[in-house]
């Protein structure tokens, strides 16, 4: 066997490895070393044919693994950064409400997160005050049941920026940080939530379900 067979095998052998990868980026580089030796090969070889394809193969991996490496250091930005949600402003809709007036009531439909923009917004069930720049109804929007689990009341004037259950499965999917955000969010509220059960005078704790706008 010459140098050439080695050289064949071995590009096969690297490709036949990407199909047992389970990490993306292990598999691109391997999938870029196998497209290289392939190309090495199919020159010495003379096969025109897997020439053009490992040459055309070669610069799409380099791409995935580039578009990986981003997305991975959008995540840790977004796992180590403080909440912000400016981003998400562009995809959400104004909504005004006046004083006194319910944004939901408790038994709701849960389809929509809301952002506070101005005003002042009470929890009824809670006696738990929402304020500016503070994000919520998105426990009620990811609970197995979609429905609000309180009443929520405009202490003042109140200005909000909405978000419908579709558009942030879109923006999910588009946006890594949102997810990160959402994932820290969520722990968050539940912490918050069980603080409050904890601080429940009856005997009886608040049920999850009742805490979850």
């Amino acid at each position: 066997m010459d140098c050439l067979q080695l050289l064949g095998f071995l590009a096969a052998s690297l490709m036949f490895s990407t199909f047992y990868m389970k990490n993306m980026i292990p598999l691109r580089i391997i999938g870029m070393a196998s497209n290289a030796t392939f190309i090495i090969y199919a020159v010495n070889a003379e096969v025109w044919p897997l020439f053009v394809l490992h040459t055309a193969l070669l610069p799409m991996n380099f791409f995935r693994l580039i578009q990986m490496l981003k997305l991975i250091k959008k995540v840790r930005s977004a796992s180590e950064d403080d909440m912000s949600f400016e981003f998400m402003i562009p995809h959400m809709h104004k909504e005004k409400f006046n004083k006194d007036e319910l944004v939901f009531r408790r038994g709701d439909k849960a389809d929509k997160i809301y952002l506070l923009k101005s005003g002042v917004l009470t929890v009824d069930e809670l006696n738990v005050v929402i304020k500016p720049g503070e994000l919520f109804g998105e426990m009620g929007v990811f609970a197995s049941e979609p429905i609000r689990g309180a009443t929520l009341r405009c202490g003042s004037e109140v200005e909000l920026l909405s978000m419908t259950d579709t558009q942030i499965k879109q923006l999910y999917y588009q946006n890594p940080q949102f997810g990160f955000y959402l994932i820290q969010l969520l722990l968050k509220r539940f912490s918050q939530n069980e603080g409050h059960g904890e601080r429940n005078n009856n005997d009886a704790a608040i049920p999850p379900e009742e805490l979850m706008i």
